[in-house]
């Protein structure tokens, strides 16, 4: 089989030829069909995490195995399935859950992999859906999207659920207290998505695109301002004092400290985005105005199946999908795209 696969210290996607893998146990073996593509990719072929002052997190360091199959948004068709598989049968259509734990700890008995400390995510960890064929490591990774359009679909297992374990956090807030979502790429349109599901009537989006601003304004958003220097002060007037909550799909310096500055007494920063760099916060008000700082990685698989229940009832707004075909060449584009900052809502890539 096919992937499409970058090396230590290189950026290139190569296109290699593997050996398809045999599914066994609770193992199932799908064929790609569809590959969304997101910006945590970006990190992964350029090694690692800015840090700030600390540095780079780097993936190789940090033992990470190449070649590298990224790709966490996946819907595939299952080919074959392990001996001990029972609810899928070759055939089935199935969206992927890729936040794969350990299995053995306290976070993956309870349903938390995404928590799990030594977590072996499918895109990361283990081959990803930038591939012809992909392994799922047990068959409750699965969820069926039968009604749902794949390409879609497919980006709920990551720009979807992240923003809806997101939101999760901040709740609950009275429908008219104002939130404001920091990035209105997929992840922040798919957070409006669900904030509007929610009820909620007052949300503020920031970003540096007017593009995307638009985009915001379309999917639900009640208030939008240019991210610049005069944006703190901006946003006040806007929603008219400062907000109750803020969710940070870019979290680098200049965002986070922006959510901290904006935040109202008992407010709540939910840091999601991974642009890195460091934030300096004074630390006396962070106590007296008892403010809330908390990260959020993606989601659990069942918040993954609730976020696709709610679909199927048409209850959530599809963001922007831009198809493009699965292939090295692909891969390399969008992720160029997505680095330069030329992509409005999300990349799918199509087998």
């Amino acid at each position: 089989m096919h992937i499409y696969a970058v090396q230590p210290d290189d950026p290139t996607i190569h296109n290699l030829e593997v050996p398809a893998p045999t599914p066994t146990g609770q193992e199932v073996l799908l064929r790609v069909e569809r590959a969304g593509v997101c910006h945590t990719d970006t990190h992964l072929r350029e090694g690692g995490y800015d840090l700030g002052s600390a540095g780079v997190m780097s993936l190789k360091d940090r033992g990470i195995e190449y070649p590298m199959v990224m790709g966490h948004e996946v819907v595939g068709v299952v080919e074959q399935v392990g001996d001990q598989v029972e609810t899928v049968k070759p055939g089935d259509q199935r969206l992927i859950y890729p936040w794969v734990g350990c299995g053995e700890c306290r976070e993956c008995r309870a349903g938390r992999d995404n928590q799990c400390a030594t977590g072996r995510n499918l895109g990361v960890a283990r081959q990803g859906g930038y591939a012809e064929y992909i392994l799922v490591p047990d068959e409750k990774y699965l969820a069926d999207i039968e009604g749902l359009e794949p390409s879609w679909a497919a980006t709920l297992a990551c720009s979807g659920l992240t923003a809806y374990s997101a939101v999760d956090r901040i709740m609950p807030l009275d429908p008219d207290e104002p939130v404001v979502i920091i990035g209105a790429g997929g992840l922040g349109l798919a957070a409006i998505a669900v904030l509007r599901y929610r009820g909620h009537e007052n949300i503020c989006v920031v970003d540096v695109s007017e593009a995307n601003l638009a985009l915001a304004r379309e999917l639900g958003a009640t208030h939008t301002v240019v991210s610049d220097e005069q944006a703190a002060t901006q946003i006040a007037e806007t929603v008219g004092g400062p907000t109750s909550a803020v969710i940070d799909f870019v979290n680098n310096g200049a965002t986070a400290t922006l959510g901290f500055k904006i935040l109202t007494k008992a407010g709540r920063m939910v840091q999601v985005g991974l642009f890195g760099g460091e934030v300096t916060l004074p630390t006396a008000p962070v106590a007296l105005r008892m403010i809330h700082i908390e990260g959020s990685f993606v989601g659990t698989v069942d918040q993954m199946k609730e976020l696709v229940e709610i679909a199927k009832r048409g209850d959530l707004p599809s963001i922007p999908i831009e198809e493009r075909p699965l292939s090295a060449d692909a891969v390399a584009k969008a992720l160029d795209d997505l680095t330069a900052g030329n992509v409005s809502g999300r990349i799918v890539l199509t087998a």
